[in-house]
């Protein structure tokens, strides 16, 4: 693996929801066994401390240029999905 495959955080956008400004970061991961991919998941974190949190790995790649690209071609609303998915569900009232 590449020194740039290792590096972390590239920064991918920066979105509101529910009151909160977050920015999301592509983090890559490093798997031993899977040598020749480029896995990565999702960071969000708020403006105001919140999380951080990620998605599970959901870049699978064959070259650090294909999932920087891949993770970039998500738009606002699939980003703020995958936002959602990972904050945890408000206590029932």
């Amino acid at each position: 693996m590449t020194p740039d495959a290792r590096r972390s955080g590239s920064h991918l956008a920066t979105l509101a929801h529910e009151g909160r400004i977050w920015e999301a970061y592509l983090d890559f991961e490093t798997d031993s066994l899977r040598t020749d991919t480029y896995r990565a998941r999702l960071r969000f974190d708020a403006a105001d401390g919140a999380g951080p949190y990620h998605t599970g790995v959901i870049i699978i790649e064959e070259s650090f240029e294909r999932a920087v690209s891949t993770a970039r071609a998500f738009d606002e609303r699939q980003l703020s999905a995958l936002l959602r998915s990972v904050l945890p569900s408000e206590p029932p009232a």
